[in-house]
Parts: C-alpha cells; structure tokens; sequence
C-alpha cells in the first residue's frame, strides 16, 4: 500500500543492523495508473476531481483539497553499514537513524480517526533514534491531498510531536508530483535526503485557502532554507498501514 516504499527503506536498514546483510536496496515503485487502478480510487472517492486544473489539483492541507492526484514512479536507496561503506569509500548522504512502523486496525480503507496508530508510528520512530521531538528538523508529510488523510495526519503529528510540532516545518511532494502510491514513501525519502545535501525543503504548493484543522507549518508555496540535520518522513497507507523512518546528516 502506500506506505510500502517507506516500509521497504525501514526493514533494509533493520535487516543490516541484525547482521542479515551488509547492503541492501530499499525502495518502492508502482505504476497504478490503469482501468482497476483508477476505478479502484474512484469508487471509494479517494481522487480529485478538479480535472479542469490539473496542476492545482493537488494541494494537501488546504481548505479546498478534495482527494490525491494519482501518479506512478519509483526510487530505490543503497543502504549499507557504516563499515561497508567506509570499506569501499562511499559518498553517504544520511544515516537512518529511526523506524517506526503500525497498524490503525481500524477501517479496511479509512484512517483511526484520532490519528493515534500514525503517531505510534511517529513516536517509535524518534525512540529507535533516540531523538526528541525538538530535535527534528523537518517533516516530510505523507500529505496526499484527501480531507480525511491531511486531516488526520495533522493531529498525528500533533500527538507525536506536542507543541513542538508548531515549530517544525512539514511540507508534501506529493503537491507536486501526486500520490505515487507504493513508490511514493521511496520517492519522498529522496526529497528528504537532498534537503539534507542542500539545507533547502521543498514546499507544498497550491496552499491558497487555510484549513482550520491542518494549522501546522506546511511550507506554503515557497521553497526555505533551513538547517536541517534530522528529517522524518511520514507514509500512512489506505486502511492504517503506518511507516516512519528518520534520516539524520552524517557525522564521521
């Protein structure tokens, strides 16, 4: 489901730390764009329907969305140990630090309506860092642009994070490139690791009406410089499939 890429990156990064292998791939992909695909999406009422604006249709967190734009591509991660990587004098852009992944348990489509299996999801992850909620420097929002998801994952982060999530810059790529479904985790874990390479973050855009019950800092329409050191990145499937992984600037 659509927390499947992020999913894939979290169990690589376990399988090397149990001493199951020294590198693994970790990635997604999915081109979902087909008749059963579609029909699938349309029937439960999960796609936009401003298809006289494509390019605006996509625009997570504000007060207009009205469901994900669909989308198909795929990335893929060399995760290594540290001493493999030094062994053949790798570039390392990041380690994953942190993991967290849940169930809602709830619904066989919708999200726990109070958010409480995604901010599990959160909250294991900063523990297996052994982060804290100050320490994160930016969130990269599973945000598909439906009402209930943005909704819902706001008051996740919420939970997770306290009044510190007020503080923390949250912005979704898929208001750029839509909802690639099983790859999308994968893809956003890239934007994650050039904000660290860069010190910029992407923005959501198409954020012109504010909602009342997404008012986190989503980034609106502007990209930012910001120091970061610690991304987490969000990925909440159709029916609670949870996944969290942390990223933190490499230190020798």
């Amino acid at each position: 489901a659509c927390a499947a890429g992020t999913q894939g990156i979290g169990e690589a990064a376990v399988a090397i730390q149990r001493g199951i292998a020294d590198v693994v791939l970790g990635g997604g992909c999915e081109a979902g764009i087909c008749q059963l695909g579609l029909g699938g999406f349309n029937v439960i009422r999960a796609l936009s329907r401003q298809n006289e604006d494509p390019e605006r249709a996509s625009r997570p967190f504000d007060a207009n969305r009205d469901g994900f734009v669909p989308a198909e591509g795929s990335a893929v991660l060399v995760i290594e140990s540290l001493e493999h990587a030094m062994s053949r004098g790798a570039n390392i852009v990041a380690e994953v630090v942190g993991y967290g992944v849940s169930s809602d348990a709830f619904h066989s489509v919708q999200p726990d309506e109070d958010g409480s299996g995604a901010a599990r999801a959160i909250r294991w992850a900063l523990e297996d860092a052994d982060l804290t909620p100050n320490d994160i420097s930016y969130i990269n929002a599973h945000g598909t642009s439906t009402p209930i998801n943005d909704h819902i994952e706001t008051l996740a982060i919420k939970k997770a994070f306290g009044a510190q999530a007020y503080n923390i810059p949250v912005s979704s790529t898929k208001s750029m490139i839509g909802h690639a479904l099983g790859g999308a985790g994968a893809i956003e874990a890239v934007a994650c690791l050039k904000s660290i390479q860069t010190g910029e973050i992407h923005p959501t855009i198409n954020q012109e009406t504010p909602d009342p019950e997404c008012d986190l800092d989503y980034v609106p329409n502007k990209s930012r410089k910001v120091d970061v050191d610690a991304v987490l990145t969000n990925s909440f499937g159709f029916g609670g499939q949870n996944a969290c992984v942390i990223f933190r600037r490499f230190a020798e």
